[in-house]
């Protein structure tokens, strides 16, 4: 599943069919997970109390559903004009991590949805955009990417770090024992959010689209037959209940597992919950690395993060003040500002030249484990409340 940004959107749309081409010649088909389904639901109606078994089931059934609803939308991008393939591609690029999100909202579990959208941006590009580097080098020596449509990526990362840090910096400055403003600015910073993400699809769909064009390496072979429209759409509808259904089983059983596992909540929402989420996307990424289409790799890892912090986080704030027991704001704690600024500086770094080899996939890895050991070792204590 391609999920799009400002950037990678024009990526999908003009390559949807070129993607398709090469994605058949390698495939990691995660289908032998679905048992796991039916495995969950058992578990969670005939042993109730088995919260740990249900919680790891669920968290294995997540990821060949996610597959299934990329394969969907993939689909429905291919039978549509450009414009609106990657609108599609876009839209549903990042559908399993923010069903699970509004499920951890709708159970009052604003922490974990908050961790699992940390998570998710530190992970696409520390882990998916390392992964795909360090797989691509092995195989290239140097790979090359578009280095104009890597800047408009890394200045919309920018702007995610920015609107996260404030926050919290208002939080701790203004009185720190107190939630008073919190709410007002967090509605206010994910509607900057919101129009600057939709101005900047303007940008790249219509006013700048030449920056985001992709080079063609090599000839493009015909897209094989896809699927019917009545089968994307039945496709696409079956993922999406399902999705939703085991979605609100794992997090039904996140604090119990994590207490016996003994994981914070912070921990299953940055790590697990965030590379559950995003596994089975994250093949299309690798994939199109080892195929020396770096381009879009890069835009599929990069993108997915900007997307994450400048449409879904703003969308669930707002739909907190009407699924939640109480509203969601976007102060992180401390432990997340940091990682994902770091994230950023780091990504930026690497990327800004328009090249990757397999040393450098090797450091962004690297960067990540450290950010992961240290939010497993964070103590309970340094968690601020939400």
């Amino acid at each position: 599943m391609a999920k799009n940004s400002p950037g990678v959107e024009r990526v999908a749309s003009h390559g949807v069919r070129r993607v398709r081409s090469f994605r058949g010649k390698i495939k990691f088909s995660l289908d032998w997970l679905l048992p796991f389904v039916a495995i969950t639901v058992l578990l969670r109606y005939l042993q109730p109390q088995a919260q740990t078994a249900i919680f790891v089931t669920a968290a294995l059934a997540i990821i060949p559903l996610a597959g299934w609803l990329g394969r969907a939308t993939e689909q429905l991008a291919d039978r549509t004009s450009e414009r609106l393939g990657g609108f599609l591609n876009a839209t549903f690029g990042n559908a399993s991590e923010l069903i699970i999100a509004l499920v951890a909202l709708k159970q009052g579990l604003g922490a974990v949805a908050k961790a699992s959208l940390t998570g998710s941006i530190i992970g696409n590009i520390l882990l998916v955009l390392g992964c795909s580097m360090l797989a691509g080098g092995l195989r290239h020596k140097v790979q090359t990417f578009n280095i104009a449509a890597a800047r408009v990526r890394a200045m919309m990362l920018t702007l995610a770090a920015v609107a996260l840090i404030i926050p919290a910096a208002y939080h701790r400055l203004a009185d720190p024992g107190s939630n008073e403003g919190d709410a007002g600015l967090s509605i206010a910073i994910s509607i900057i959010l919101l129009l600057t993400y939709g101005l900047s699809l303007l940008f790249a769909f219509y006013t700048h689209e030449h920056l985001f064009r992709p080079a063609v390496k090599g000839p493009v072979e015909p897209a094989p037959h896809g699927w019917s429209l009545t089968r994307a759409l039945g496709v696409l509808a079956v993922a999406t209940i399902l999705l939703g259904w085991i979605s609100e089983i794992l997090v039904g059983s996140v604090e119990a597992a994590a207490r016996a596992l003994g994981m914070s909540d912070l921990f299953v929402g940055v790590v697990i919950i965030a590379i559950i989420g995003n596994a089975a996307e994250h093949s299309t990424a690798i994939t199109a690395a080892v195929l020396d289409r770096m381009e879009l790799s890069v835009g599929i890892a990069v993108g997915s993060s900007i997307q994450i912090a400048l449409f879904v986080a703003p969308v669930l704030v707002l739909a907190s003040y009407f699924i939640g027991p109480r509203p969601m704001d976007i102060v992180f704690t401390p432990a997340e500002v940091i990682a994902i600024v770091l994230a950023i500086a780091v990504t930026g770094q690497i990327s800004g030249d328009g090249e990757s080899n397999w040393l450098e996939g090797v450091q962004l890895i690297a960067v990540y484990l450290v950010l992961a050991l240290a939010f497993y070792f964070l103590p309970e204590t340094a968690e601020s409340p939400r």
